[in-house]
Order: C-alpha cells, then sequence, then structure tokens
C-alpha cells in the first residue's frame, strides 16, 4: 500500500480560536525578581570581626617591649634545578636578623650547598652532633624525639620556608635534639659553622653584629620574649621588694585604613524613564555595594600589608601532621592561644575536614552564630570564606583567631561618619552629570584589621583537601 505525501493530500493545520499567551503577554502586567547576583558570599569574617572606630586614618598597636628576633621564613630562587636562598632573606634568621650588609650576606649565601633528598630519608640523627643549620626549600620534614617512656613522638612538621639547626652555627659542642625525616621528596641548603666561621672571620661588622645578639638573652624575659616585670612571691616579712616598670616597644605598629571604590554610573534616562516598578539608581547601587564588600572581604585575607594570612606571626603557622585536616590539626591549632572564637576555612576545606572526622567516626557539634547552625570543633565554629586560596596543589589554609579589643584579639578598623555615608564606613557621593547625561556616583568604604598580639591569630598551613584515593 502507498502513501500519497504531496502537500495537497496534508490535512490542514487547526484555525486558532483564541488569543495566544505570546500576544497576550504585551499586555500583561510581569511578576520579575530584584536583579540577582552570584558573586555575594555569606562574608562571616565581615561579620564576625569587632569594628574598631579608627579617627584620624590609622590605629597604633602598642606592645610590651619584645626581645624576640629572627624567626621569619626564608625565600630561595629556582633557576632550573638549582635552588639559591636570597641573601636579604638570611636576615629572617635570628643570628643575622637586622644585619644589612649585602656584600656579606651574599657570601653567606654563596656557602649554601644544596641537597635534595627523598621521601623517607633520615636528614639529621638524634644525638649526633649539629654542625650546619638547614634551609628548607621545598618539602616537609617531620621532626621526631624520644618521649618519657621510650616512645618515638612527633615534635614538629617543617616545610617550604622553614629552618632548622640554627645554634649549630655558633656552639660548637651542639647535638640535634631530634630527628629530622623527609616525608617527601625536596630540597634544603645547608650552611655548615665551618663556612660560617670563614666568613664571620674576614667580616669584622659581622663579627661586632653577632656579639651585639649574643647579648639580647641576657635581657630578663618571659616566655613570650617580652621584658619581664620584676616582682617577688612566697617572701616572709620585710623583704626588699624589686622595683618594676612596664617597658614598651619603642617603634610599635600602625596600620592605616585601606580604600576599596568605584565610580557607579547611571544615564539620566535609564534613572528618568525607567525607575518603576524598581529604581534602578538603587539596583545599580545595592549590587556595586555587594561586590565592593566581596573585595573588602578579599583584601582582609590577602593583602600583604594587614592581610590575615600575611600577618599571622610565623609561629602561630603550623603544618598539618599528614596532610588531610585532622581533628588533632585543629587540636594543635586550637591549643597555642586562649579563647579561641571561630574557625575560618575554604568550603572545600570544612567539607575535607568533614571527612576526615567521618572517617573517625566523630560528629562534630553545632553551634548557633547569628540565628545560623554552624558546624564546630571544642566549641569553635567552622565559618566558611571562599577568600582563602587554594593552590594549585590543592592546598589551602586554616584560620583561627581570638577577636576584640578587650581579648587583645583580632579586629577589624573603620571610620564611621564620613561625609555622604550611605551604610557605616561607606560613602556614595555624588560626582555630577558628564555632557553625555550621565550620572556619576563615587562608592568608597575604608578599612583595615589589626593583630593586637601574635597568638590572637593562628594559621594551619598546607592542608590537603583533594579527596584521597581507596
Amino acid at each position: 500500500m502507498t502513501v500519497d505525501t504531496s502537500p495537497e493530500a496534508q490535512p490542514a493545520p487547526p484555525q486558532q480560536s483564541s488569543l495566544s499567551t505570546a500576544a497576550a503577554r504585551n499586555l500583561a502586567t510581569t511578576t520579575k525578581s530584584a536583579p540577582q547576583m552570584q558573586e555575594i558570599t555569606s562574608r562571616w569574617l565581615l561579620r564576625t570581626l569587632p569594628w574598631v572606630e579608627t579617627k584620624g586614618g590609622a590605629y597604633r598597636v602598642n606592645r610590651r617591649l619584645n626581645y624576640t628576633v629572627g624567626d621569619g621564613r626564608i625565600e630561595f630562587v629556582q633557576d632550573g634545578a638549582d635552588v639559591r636562598v636570597i641573601p636579604r632573606e638570611l636576615g629572617e634568621l635570628a643570628l643575622l636578623r637586622g644585619f644589612e650588609d649585602v656584600e656579606v650576606l651574599t657570601a653567606l649565601a654563596g656557602r649554601c650547598v644544596q641537597r635534595d633528598f627523598r621521601a623517607g630519608e633520615v636528614l639529621v640523627q638524634r644525638g649526633n652532633p649539629a654542625e650546619q643549620i638547614h634551609l628548607i626549600a621545598h618539602g616537609r620534614i617531620a621532626q621526631t624525639s624520644v618521649g618519657k617512656y621510650g616512645d618515638e613522638v612527633r615534635v614538629a612538621v617543617l616545610a617550604d620556608g622553614d629552618r632548622f639547626g640554627d645554634d649549630a652555627l655558633v656552639e660548637e659542642e651542639a647535638r640535634w635534639q631530634f630527628t629530622a625525616t623527609a616525608e617527601t621528596a625536596g630540597t634544603l641548603l645547608t650552611l655548615s659553622r665551618a663556612d660560617f666561621a670563614s666568613v664571620l672571620a674576614a667580616a669584622p661588622a659581622l663579627r661586632d653584629h653577632v656579639e651585639q645578639v649574643g647579648s639580647l638573652p641576657q635581657q630578663r624575659q618571659n616566655r613570650h620574649g617580652e621584658a619581664e616585670i620584676a616582682m617577688s612571691a612566697g617572701h616572709t616579712g620585710e623583704a626588699d621588694l624589686p622595683g618594676a616598670f612596664v617597658d614598651y616597644e619603642l617603634k610599635p605598629r600602625e596600620y592605616e585604613l585601606s580604600i576599596a571604590q568605584t565610580v557607579l554610573r547611571v544615564h539620566t534616562r535609564v534613572a528618568d524613564l525607567y525607575n518603576g516598578p524598581m529604581n534602578q539608581t538603587e539596583e545599580q547601587l545595592r549590587l556595586t555595594i555587594e561586590a565592593l564588600r566581596e573585595r573588602q572581604e578579599h583584601e582582609l585575607v590577602n593583602n600583604r600589608e594587614f592581610g590575615l594570612l600575611h600577618n599571622a606571626d610565623f609561629k602561630q603557622r603550623i603544618q598539618t601532621h599528614s596532610g588531610p585536616p585532622t581533628p588533632d590539626d585543629l587540636d594543635e591549632l586550637l591549643c597555642r592561644r586562649r579563647g579561641t572564637k571561630l574557625f575560618l576555612a575554604h568550603p572545600k576545606t570544612i567539607a575535607a575536614i568533614g571527612r576526615e572526622f567521618n572517617a573517625r567516626g566523630l560528629y562534630p557539634d553545632h553551634v548557633d552564630v547569628g540565628g545560623q547552625s554552624v558546624p564546630a570543633w571544642r566549641g569553635v565554629p567552622i565559618l566558611p570564606c571562599n577568600k582563602i586560596p587554594i593552590s594549585p596543589e590543592n592546598t589551602s589554609s586554616i584560620l583561627a583567631m581570638r577577636t576584640g579589643e578587650e581579648n587583645q584579639g583580632v579586629i577589624g578598623l573603620h571610620q564611621t561618619g564620613l561625609p555622604e555615608e550611605y551604610e557605616p564606613g561607606l560613602s556614595v557621593r555624588f560626582m555630577g552629570i558628564s555632557e553625555q547625561a550621565i550620572i556619576s556616583y563615587l562608592v568608597t568604604t575604608y578599612y583595615s584589621a589589626a593583630v593586637l598580639v601574635p597568638d590572637a591569630l593562628g594559621v594551619l598551613e598546607n592542608v590537603q583537601i583533594a579527596r584521597r584515593r581507596d
């Protein structure tokens, strides 16, 4: 049987008997949303930081006089497989802090010998003579020692920029108090005591500097390196009491308010004719302020001058024991400060924390923060912040902080009462109308952050957030 497919044989389409919906929409009132923006995040850091009024645009952090020197990290340059220490970076060593003779530092840098190591290699053995300092260019190294009951205990984990063996440069009888074992392959540079002594003998300025630094430990100081306040306790009778005063840093740090601003432009035709049912200028301003606040939080985390990641004291930076963020790592971070108020981590890092907890059969508590239930460890909330960077190697950092001026913690700095202030610390200033009929508004916010004492902020670094292969 054949089927006739000619046009004449096809049935005619049905005739439309009512108004189509497409045509009807031309007369209908449309229900619409306000402009949406995917960039908006919870911005927990801005919400939880106590904000301190900063008149004059600067905040000075006065501290007790501190005798601690040289506890920073060292940077290197790489030329293919060859690694060299930057001469000025040797000034981060306690013995060389403040020494600025580039020629001598270059001579010391030239004496550093590169050593590549493999995972599992024992770099130094506990009890052996310590005859050189080791500068870690890349890799992870675990320090272990013998515990009270004869078992092996882990002392610390070191990574890029760390070093060990400072005392070996000047103490002839120095011995290693730990065993250093490489957890990953990497590279370090060593400077022997003999090479250091050779440069020292030819550099009178270096000898004077070393003698001056050697006199600092004679100052009475507490375990934090601060000038000690003399006092007497447990005495009886009419004992002579020691006189005391609290010495201050002579050059305290000042935090100047930083700035984030932009110029918002709106055409007068848009502002005049298309303001219903939503005010176009208000919507444009709302989204602009949201973007400005996102940038503000990014700067508070990442800015090299005042950002939290760059202003954490090096003694408050620790490494994970095995890579992923375990409960033990969070406990290590907690124990380094009193009154920790919050953890701050990238959402992917929080997911990695959850996996490690689940693998151990642990279920973290939840606490209420601002009316929202969030996960917590030891009662300290773990808050998300996507401004904390993730490295190409899938590692990130976890911040732990104590907050508030009264707690000698971390504080945010801003100034209110600005001309044409729109929100606290944020102003919107009319700049005029151009010859192209474009209205311009200057949107500005001023801010910074300050760490009042070093132990107010801690960082767990090189946190592995990639999922482990089963």
